[in-house]
This record gives structure tokens, C-alpha cells and sequence, in this order.
């Protein structure tokens, strides 16, 4: 079955980041310095209000800080306040654009329309993508495998040591330790909780009956606040496994799961996977909107099944006067080559070509 995904942001102000939460982005590459052809830089001294999920979160802080970098005037403040609040912020008029990484409802699409002038609605722009991680903290282990089954156990409290004989059987060769199984999961309304749990459903629905949710649904585990703080429960507490992007596991080397998914190998976390599966998305949405439709439970060989989608939210047309010609310089930095050609060093998955160049002509169009 196919799955639909979505979008995120964080928070920046002047030329570095301040994050809402617990998010911590240091040890990124710097700005980067690019030839003038590469943006068109907004007149004036605007300032551009956003918000959203985490999960693009270091991309957004080079990307602010390289357009900031490299064209005076306009500044940018990205808060990383969650996918939920990103859209909320961005329904009620205080933002420009939110990130979300789950797409709208029709509710809020509908809502929309009181927000976005001159008959306008908001859209979905898909701006990069990136593995959702299982991280995991397990004394010994620096290779292991799961499937969608034994981690909906896991994460539904069904498991809950790992010597348990589900994990044993993916892991034959391993000497998994006599410990408890500790779960955690999201404390904040999550883009990424939505993707992971959409995988769960799709991949597993006989070991996950739970609905797909920003907010999480599975029984028991241990809760933490942001990307940030599910990293540092999994480091700070032997057993502990979470779900995070693959960016912040890379910075703060956990150690991460491959995935069974019927394929002759399982699967890592890493950008060419990723990108395997973007290779496979389809554009769904309709009258202009670009949502994304990925599967979940893929069976393709190097096809990671976890991938979550970053949207940014826009009005179509109708957008504030004050802030559209900077919304439309930084969007079409982002979605340019210099943009995406950032994000591979920082675990992300660049969009593919078709998608993309579709990006970059419906960022031109917004009015």
C-alpha cells in the first residue's frame, strides 16, 4: 500500500540558529558562500516569520544561514515548534510558511482559505527528504535487525527484553543482552511520529492496529520532548531505542537498525537508500498542490521504507505583500541546485529531478 507524507522546520534568528525546544543543531557544516546566480536575493529589509516540525532541521540552518549569508537585508526567524504548531501558527496569519511533515487535512486546507488572500489555499512544497533512524543504545551490539512486526511489539510494549525470541530469530549471529527493552516515543505533536507510525501501520497492521497520528497512539514507553531529546534518552539509557531523522543519529553517533523488509538484504538508513525511495514517489496532489505518495512497505531491494518528506505550507496566491518577495527568494534557494546540493552532507536526500524542477516552477507562480 501506498502512504502519504510530509513537512518540517526549526528555528532561526539572524545568522544562526535558535531552537524551540530541545533541538540541538551544532557541528553542522558553516554558511556557505555561492556564486550570485545561484539565488535571487530579495530587495529590501524584510524579515520572514516561519515555524514547524524538526525534522529539516539542519538543513533550515544552513540554509538560512547561507541565504542570510549571502544577501544583505533579508533576515529569517525559523521556530522548531512542531509540525502541529508550525500549521496552527501558520492558519492564525503570524507566519509566511510552516513546515509540516504530514500533510494537511481537509479541514485545514479548507481553514486555509481565511488566511491565504485572493481566493488562495495552502499547498504542500516538498523540499527534501530523509530516513527516519531506529537508534538504539545496546552494550555490544553495533549491528542489528529489526522488522516492521517485531519494532510495532517493540514500540506497542509487546516486547519488552531484548533477548526476546522475535529479536533473536532476525539477529542469529548476535549476543543480545539480558536487558530491558525501553521504548520512547514523542512528548510534542510530531510530523516524524506520524511517518513512523504510518510505516508501522502499513508494514505491520496485525502488530500495530493504531491510526497513523502526529500524536502518539502505542501503549507504554517513555516519552521525550523534540529530535533532540529522543537522542539523548537513547544515549543516557542502556536498552532505550527511539525514531529520530538519521542527521541527528550521525551527529551524535548512535548506533541505528537495519530493516527487514523482504528484500534478499535488510535495508540501512542512509541518503542513496532514502533516495531509492523518493526515486519511487508519485505526485498526488491536484490543482497545483504537490504531496508525494511513497510506500511504505517496500519490498524493493536498498529501498529504506522509513522516509519522511519535508513540505514547506504556503498560500498559493494570496500571500502577505510585505513578506512574499522574501518567502519566494529563500524557497527558491532552497529548492535550487546550491540547496539541494546541501543537503547529502547532512543526511538528507535531495529531491529527485522531475519533482524538483516542479518545485521550482510553483514557487515562481506564487502571487
Amino acid at each position: 500500500m501506498k502512504l502519504r507524507l510530509g513537512a518540517a522546520v526549526l528555528a532561526f534568528t539572524g545568522l544562526g540558529l535558535t531552537a524551540c525546544g530541545s533541538d540541538d543543531n551544532s557541528g553542522l557544516p558553516g554558511a556557505v558562500r555561492f556564486s550570485p546566480k545561484d539565488v535571487d536575493c530579495a530587495p529590501g529589509d524584510g524579515t520572514l516569520l516561519a515555524s514547524g516540525s524538526s525534522a529539516q532541521a539542519n538543513a533550515m540552518e544552513i540554509w538560512v544561514n547561507s541565504y542570510q549569508a549571502n544577501c544583505a537585508g533579508g533576515r529569517i526567524n525559523y521556530k522548531a515548534t512542531g509540525s502541529g504548531a508550525g500549521v496552527q501558527e501558520f492558519l492564525q496569519g503570524t507566519t509566511a510558511f510552516a513546515g509540516s511533515d504530514s500533510e494537511l487535512s481537509p479541514r485545514e486546507v479548507e481553514e486555509s482559505r481565511s488566511v491565504c488572500r485572493d481566493g488562495g489555499r495552502a499547498i504542500h512544497l516538498p523540499m527534501l527528504a530523509g530516513p527516519i533512524a531506529i537508534g538504539y543504545n545496546l552494550p555490544g551490539v553495533d549491528d542489528l535487525v529489526l522488522d516492521a512486526e517485531t519494532l510495532a511489539l517493540i514500540f506497542d510494549s509487546e516486547i519488552g527484553r531484548w533477548d526476546d525470541p522475535a529479536i533473536a530469530r532476525l539477529n542469529p549471529d548476535t549476543d543480545l543482552p539480558d536487558l530491558p527493552v525501553t521504548p520512547f516515543h514523542r512528548s510534542d505533536g510530531s510530523g516524524t511520529t506520524d511517518n513512523f507510525t504510518a510505516y508501522l501501520h502499513e508494514a505491520a497492521p496485525d502488530a500495530w492496529p493504531h491510526e497513523p497520528d502526529k500524536a502518539w497512539r502505542g501503549r507504554g514507553g517513555q516519552s521525550a520532548d523534540g529530535s533532540s531529546g529522543l537522542v539523548g534518552q537513547v544515549q543516557q539509557n542502556e536498552g532505550a531505542i527511539s525514531y529520530f531523522e538519521l542527521s541527528y543519529a550521525h551527529q551524535n553517533e548512535v548506533d541505528t537498525v537495519r530493516v527487514a523488509t523482504g528484500a534478499d538484504e535488510p535495508v540501512p538508513a542512509d541518503v542513496d537508500t532514502a533516495s531509492n525511495a523518493l526515486a519511487e514517489a508519485d505526485v498526488t496532489g491536484a490543482d497545483g498542490d504537490l504531496v508525494l505518495t511513497l510506500d511504505h512497505a517496500t519490498r524493493e531491494p536498498d529501498v529504506y521504507p522509513i522516509v519522511l518528506v519535508t513540505y514547506e505550507i504556503v498560500c498559493d496566491r494570496g500571500n502577505a505583500p510585505g513578506t512574499l518577495p522574501l518567502t519566494r527568494a529563500f524557497l527558491e534557494y532552497t529548492a535550487g541546485e546550491q540547496g539541494q546540493r546541501d543537503l547529502a552532507e547532512i543526511d538528507y536526500a535531495p529531491l529527485s529531478d522531475g519533482i524538483v524542477e516542479r518545485v521550482r516552477a510553483r514557487v515562481e507562480e506564487l502571487s
